[in-house]
Parts: structure tokens; sequence; C-alpha cells
């Protein structure tokens, strides 16, 4: 099953402030700020919702394709991807724009500070997904996330007209989107994925009802965070899958992705949408023991492990032999 991710590749550059900003900040003088931070130290790591995904499904052996736009300073990024199993031939390079990035301080009270340059992702829009398949010999599934918002409406409209099945995951784009734009994102994905949160601002936002976005998809597949994940179809009981124990919670940045990229794996895999919420929901259990979002290991006796406990044998049985 050839399955392209779409959505964004970017870099995440993060300090940390000893010190409290609110000590910094002078009340009468706030509409006039001019400040600077000596930080203590710096941490760059790769992210992207896409490259997120893509990365989790490499390191289950799926050979994701992933698309998006990226920098001329990618080429770093572009040979780790592959490194771990990524297929990014597909990745659209900006000739004058660097790779997206997100700069952020975080102070000792755990405020923040930061900001979002959006840079070569601008160019997202101009993929068209019919090249894409040509070159891998057509797609079965397209992963719609977040993503320069003009880009994610051409990517599902491409979808329909080409009848290629979609999964729409607006995630951190959702608040900035109007509900006309939602609608017609999600109408007609064989996947609907969000956060519990995300699908209240779904139906607020378009003004259907739970029963009528059923109605309008294949498949809504929610997070509910510690709480595992609830998948629903319509006139159907709905698949509840639990998360596996974690042995310690050090970063929960990066969780919600590679839920997706368990859960689409599995899907490539071809077992069963339960199958596949506890691969998600496995991976996401490691990933929230790690710091960073592309920084865990794979390594297949220990996922085995813990997925046999938390899910059974038989459920392992399954999984194992799919896992590389």
């Amino acid at each position: 099953m050839r399955i392209a991710v779409t959505g964004s590749i970017a870099t995440d550059h993060l300090m940390t402030f000893p010190g409290r900003f609110a000590d910094q900040l002078v009340a009468d003088q706030l509409h006039t700020v001019s400040l600077s931070f000596l930080v203590d130290n710096l941490d760059v790591r790769r992210g992207g919702v896409a490259a997120n995904i893509a990365f989790g499904m490499g390191q289950l052996g799926t050979r994701p394709i992933l698309v998006g736009a990226a920098g001329f300073d990618f080429d770093e990024y572009r040979a780790w991807l592959e490194r771990h199993g990524v297929d990014t031939d597909s990745v659209r390079i900006s000739d004058t724009l660097h790779t997206a990035r997100f700069v952020c301080t975080t102070d000792s009270d755990h405020n923040q500070i930061g900001s979002f340059y959006t840079g070569a992702m601008s160019e997202a829009r101009l993929i068209e997904l019919k090249t894409v398949a040509d070159r891998v010999g057509g797609l079965d599934l397209v992963s719609i996330g977040a993503d320069d918002p003009e880009a994610m409406l051409r990517h599902t409209e491409e979808c329909r007209s080409r009848g290629i099945p979609f999964a729409a995951d607006f995630s951190q784009q959702i608040a900035r989107m109007n509900g006309e734009e939602i609608r017609i994102l999600l109408e007609g994905a064989t996947y609907l994925f969000s956060n519990e949160y995300e699908k209240g601002l779904i139906q607020t936002k378009t003004g259907w009802t739970d029963e009528e976005i059923l109605s309008k998809v294949g498949h809504r597949v929610t997070t509910l965070g510690a709480r595992g994940v609830r998948i629903e179809r319509a006139g159907e009981p709905p698949v509840e899958v639990a998360c596996p124990d974690e042995e310690r919670k050090a970063d929960p940045t990066g969780v919600g992705d590679a839920f997706r990229a368990g859960f689409l794996s599995g899907l490539a895999w071809g077992v069963s949408l339960e199958r596949a919420a506890q691969v998600g929901c496995m991976l996401a259990t490691l990933v929230i023991e790690t710091v960073g979002t592309q920084e865990y290991q794979l390594r297949r006796a220990h996922f085995m492990e813990r997925f046999t406990k938390a899910y059974g044998d038989d459920a392992a049985t399954e999984v194992r032999e799919h896992l590389r």
C-alpha cells in the first residue's frame, strides 16, 4: 500500500532562559518592549507534522512518501529521513527560502516566547499529487496534514477529482480555518483525525453534528490522550483502544504524529482498525518517553515485548510478522 504523507517540514530551535520573563518587563513600558535574553542552551530538533509521521512510518518499515516543501538547507534533514526509511523524492525544494522554522525560548516558569517562520512551506501549494502518483506507480492513500492552508485545500480537491482516498488531519491549522474551509477539507475523507478538543472545534466551526460528520467521512479517529483512541463509523459500534503503560513522561511533543504513523503503518500492512490503533498507541508511548519528535529508537524486540504486555499474544503475533 503506497501512502503519501503531506504537511509541514520544519526544524525547531529551542532555547532555555534561566530567569523569569516577568522580571524583565516594565509595566508602563509594554508598548515599547526591547529585550534580549542570554540563554543557557540551544536544542535544534527535526520536526514538522509530515516529517514526524513519515519518520515513524519509516521506522516501522512501510516506506512512506513524504510530500511537502522545504528550503535549500534541507540536505542534512533529507539524509536523516532517507536513512530512516522515508522516500523524500517528492519534497519540493525552494531556491530562495529556508525550511520552515520554529524558534522558542522558555523561562524558568515554563512561559514561552516563540515565533514560526513558514519559509518554504508556502510553496507546498505548487505541488501536484499526480506527479507524485506517476513517479511511484499510484497512490492508495494521501494523508493531508497541517501545512500551507492553500496546499491543504489543493491536495484535498485533487484527491477528490482523481479518486484518491485521503485522510483529513487539520491539527494546528484548525484554529485559523473557518467553517467553510473545514467543511471542504473533511467531506469525503476516508479518515478524519483529531484530538478531543479539535473534535469539538470542528463541530462548532462547521455547524455539523457528530452524526452529520460521521455521514460525510469513512472513519473518525479521535485521540483521547492517556485514554487512548476511539474510532467511529456511521452505524457501527466504536472501536476503542487503550494506551500501553508509560515508563516515564519526558515530552508530549509529537505524540499525535507518532500515533498517526503507527495507525497508517497498520493500514499499509492490511491489519484491522483495532490492531492499527494499537500500533499507533504503542509508538506514541515511545515518543512521550523521549525528548524530541524523531529521537526515539524502535528496537523490534523491545517494541514487541511491550506491545505483547499491553495487547496480548494474539495481537502481537499478527503485528510481529509485519514489523521489520
